[in-house]
């Protein structure tokens, strides 16, 4: 089989498939993001082990986005989480102004959930910022402003710290690529990526800088649970996972499931074989993308936001036994 690369993945499209199939077009987000090269992978399985299908993968842009695209027609498969799945269903958060979406979200289903990967967030290992209680006047990179990930770790850092964006430190604007450039070139103080491990962002700075991977002092309390709600959770991140990390412990952080959608409209049958190939050949791609190893049927399948699986998903799952 064929592997995706970085730089493969970092092209604007990438085509991998055989000539005449039926082309389903999936946007992702950034390139260089664990979440995107999930997708990425996913698209290149199916496409080298079935011929009725060809996934077109077109990496950037803002998943939010993307949902509404696909609900409108546009695009056959992108990145949900049920968090934005229940914003647009609901028609609140940023599709407040968007008087169709809440109907347009009847166009949208499931395909798989995967983690989205722990919150990592880290300093310099000689930083002395030593828990998120100490990032008070500190500038900070959350992510891009407005998106999901920068909610996602704002929120966090509010809930287990009492710190808000904004008025206790410095969140800066900034994009995916921008924001981690910042971190190695000493601009900021901490960075943050959610990323299934090892993630390709800090295999690449810990080959010459020591990091430290940071919690809250406590992660206990109302403000946490009403954050957490009913699809974030707790997890840790494990010591020794990179070069020159200096964590002797597990840290405290966040996670949340993360999906691929797929339009409501898409042929049962084409939906079939694309979950079966993917499903039935993931053993091939685990020994070189560890993060594989964390995919499972059993996760794929939780319910989630009530958002329905495609009838063609749901008929692979229910054939192996992951749905009763």
């Amino acid at each position: 089989m064929q592997h995706l690369t970085l730089a493969a993945l970092s092209a604007a499209t990438l085509t991998v498939g055989t000539a005449g199939a039926e082309t389903l077009k999936m946007s992702t987000i950034e390139p260089s993001l664990g979440q995107a090269i999930t997708m990425a992978t996913f698209a290149n399985v199916v496409n080298s082990n079935q011929d009725a299908v060809e996934i077109e993968v077109a990496g950037g842009g803002a998943a939010t986005v993307h949902q509404l695209e696909a609900a409108r027609g546009n695009l056959d498969m992108w990145m949900t989480s049920p968090t934005i799945y229940t914003f647009q269903k609901n028609g609140t958060a940023m599709y407040a102004n968007e008087a169709e979406a809440p109907a347009l979200a009847e166009n949208l289903r499931l395909l798989m959930w995967f983690p989205y990967g722990d919150y990592h967030y880290a300093v310099r290992g000689s930083s002395d910022i030593e828990y998120l209680d100490d990032i008070e006047g500190a500038t900070v990179f959350l992510g891009p402003a407005g998106g999901g990930a920068f909610n996602a770790a704002k929120g966090w850092i509010e809930a287990t710290t009492g710190l808000v964006a904004g008025e206790d430190y410095e969140a800066i604007t900034a994009n995916w690529a921008t924001g981690f450039q910042a971190f190695q070139d000493g601009k900021i103080d901490m960075y943050v990526n959610g990323c299934i491990d090892p993630c390709q962002q800090f295999l690449q700075f810990t080959e010459t800088e020591s990091i430290r991977f940071i919690g809250p002092e406590d992660h206990t309390g109302d403000a946490v649970d009403k954050y957490l709600g009913n699809f974030r959770y707790i997890t840790e991140l494990a010591p020794n996972m990179y070069k020159n990390q200096l964590n002797d412990g597990p840290v405290v952080s966040n996670d949340t499931p993360v999906g691929i959608g797929v339009r409501a409209g898409l042929d049962e049958e084409a939906v079939y074989q694309v979950t079966k190939a993917f499903w039935d050949n993931i053993g091939s791609i685990s020994s070189d993308a560890p993060w594989a190893k964390a995919l499972s049927v059993e996760f794929a399948v939780e319910s989630r936001a009530d958002m329905a699986l495609h009838p063609g998903a749901e008929r692979y799952y229910r054939e192996v036994g992951a749905l009763k």
